[in-house]
Parts: C-alpha cells; structure tokens; sequence
C-alpha cells in the first residue's frame, strides 16, 4: 500500500459537486493499494498513519499524533499511486489492485482507524472525485507498506 499523507488545515472531497466527506485541522490521506497487498499492510499503515508524529507540540517540534492532538482524517482512494511513468508518456496501472480487492482493503484501513478512536471521513471509493485541501506547513511524506 502507498499513501501520501497531508497535514492539513481542512479538507473535502466532493462527487457531482456534492461534498462527500470533510475535516477540520488534521491528515488527508491518498491510498494506493498495490496487487500484493493485504490485510498487514493495511493494518501496518493504519497503525503508522495513526501514530506518526507530525504535529508539532509546546516547543514547535514535530512530536504529536492525529491521537494526540484529536486531529481528522479524510482517506481519499487513489490507485494512480501506483501508475507506473517509466516507459513511455502513458502510465501503466499494472501494479495496482484489482478493484474488489483495493476496495476491500481501502475499507480494512478505514474501519482500523476508527477503531483506533479517529473521526475518518472518506471519499467515494471508485468515483471522480475533486479533493481541496489547506497543507499545514507544507508538510506531506509518502508512506510505503
């Protein structure tokens, strides 16, 4: 699985100009899941997502959790992550889940989040979505599983 993980001020997700999913201060996350992936990476980057300290505490250090500061999150499915650009100018989507599988496990990290005690707003799994957002710092890192 790959995510790309914002810190952000807010953020929304709309579908035919209807907003689907919003936050206040918090992480927007783009999923990717990859053809091999299961449910250990998404219960790995469910628990790296919930745990990363990227929000900064009394002395301006990053040094805080989503948990911690009682951030949101808004996931946002993406299998573009895993377009491959290597060859050619047309991206090869080969790598990326298949569609019933990638909505499974996009589903898994979800649920494990909230489980975790993090309101999680989301997108509309396979569905044209517009994503705004206000990066925070700018501060955004690619997680791997």
């Amino acid at each position: 699985m790959r995510a790309v993980v914002q810190r952000v001020s807010e953020a929304c997700v709309s579908v035919d100009s209807i907003t689907v999913g919003e936050i206040g201060a918090g992480l927007c996350v783009l999923l990717g899941v990859g053809k091999q992936d299961g449910d250990t990476d998404a219960d790995f980057l469910a628990e790296k997502i919930k745990n990363l300290r990227i929000f900064e505490d009394d002395h301006g250090k990053m040094n805080r959790s989503i948990v911690e500061v009682g951030g949101e999150l808004l996931v946002v499915s993406q299998f573009t992550l895993y377009g491959d650009c290597r060859k050619g100018n047309r991206p090869s989507f080969t790598e990326a889940a298949p569609t019933a599988e990638a909505d499974r496990l996009y589903r898994h990290l979800v649920r494990r989040l909230r489980d975790a005690g993090v309101r999680v707003a989301t997108g509309r799994f396979q569905a044209r979505m517009k994503v705004s957002l206000v990066n925070d710092g700018p501060v955004t890192f690619i997680l791997d599983s």
